[in-house]
């Protein structure tokens, strides 16, 4: 066991993030975005501790994609250095303030400023919301396919996700046989889905990490129906809990026509096993990021498709 491993935890995530910075700064050398005003929005919420991971990720998306302009919501700690990099190598994005989002009704933090500003301007583009610690690695037909005729998608949770999205209860049923759990917010929420009266809403265990909003879809008011039934389901107190966003982006997506759940074998979360060949898409979750390289790997070979 090296002295490495033995130190607290959020301290080896510091150096790691800092490591994988250092390797993957050849991203400063690709070419900038030439963004496009063809109904298509790139966002992501970022500050500056994720600039070099981020523009790994909007890179090689727009890359496979090839269209699309960007938009940046500021998490508040980006600075006048990470904004001019950013001007440059994504075209003059549009940057939003969280601090200027209005949470009116809504939790504040837990990407709740993410979701809501997604949902104030999807009304004309198409927005997909891009996480800064993902990479896509080859030609994303299914996401050109969704925008084309505007189907919102999402990235499935896992490899035993639901195959489609079901009807509350039915998911409950489905997904917890042994009824309502604790634990987790997302468990509390979605073991007890079954409880709630609202005939024809759906869900899906999706990933809030990679999902599309169809332009035109609902906003706020269907946001804040679910939020008040989630909130009824694990106590307001709860709301503000990180991953109520998520829940409620898969309940968003779930209920839009004819919504498009991106193949898991193609598009995945990293879990500490490596993908296959043809797959198009990963998103290095918080739990095993910079577990085995897999994540720096997978970065320099984006760069070097994007030098190429």
């Amino acid at each position: 066991m090296s002295k490495f491993s033995l130190l607290p935890r959020r301290w080896r995530v510091k150096a790691d993030a800092a490591r994988h910075a250092e390797a993957i700064a050849g991203i400063l050398d690709t070419a900038p975005i030439r963004p496009a005003q063809d109904g298509v929005v790139l966002f992501s919420m970022i500050g500056t501790a994720v600039l070099l991971p981020y523009l790994v990720a909007v890179k090689s998306l727009w890359r496979e994609l090839g269209r699309g302009r960007v938009a940046i919501l500021d998490d508040g700690t980006l600075t006048a250095q990470d904004r001019a990099i950013l001007a440059h190598h994504c075209g003059d994005p549009e940057m939003f303030s969280i601090a200027q989002v209005d949470t009116a009704g809504f939790p504040k933090g837990g990407c709740w400023e993410r979701f809501l500003t997604i949902l104030d301007h999807r009304a004309g583009e198409y927005w997909i919301q891009l996480d800064s610690d993902t990479v896509t690695l080859g030609p994303v037909p299914e996401l050109a396919q969704a925008i084309a005729i505007n189907r919102s998608f999402t990235l499935l949770g896992g490899p035993d996700a639901a195959a489609l999205p079901l009807e509350l209860a039915a998911f409950a049923g489905a997904a917890y046989p042994q009824g309502p759990m604790g634990g987790h917010i997302q468990s509390q929420v979605e073991s007890r889905l079954g409880l709630v009266d609202r005939p024809g809403w759906r869900y899906v265990r999706g990933c809030a990490g990679f999902a599309g909003f169809a332009a035109g879809g609902p906003g706020r008011n269907l946001a804040a129906a679910f939020l008040a039934e989630m909130a009824g389901l694990a106590g307001p107190e709860q709301m503000a809990t990180w991953g109520t966003e998520q829940i409620a982006s898969n309940f968003h997506i779930a209920n839009e026509p004819g919504a498009v759940l991106l193949p898991y074998d193609r598009y995945m979360n990293y879990w500490n096993e490596d993908w296959a060949p043809g797959t198009a898409f990963v998103h290095f979750v918080g739990t095993h990021r910079y577990d085995n390289g897999a994540y720096e790997r997978a970065s320099l070979t984006a760069i070097n498709r994007l030098k190429s």
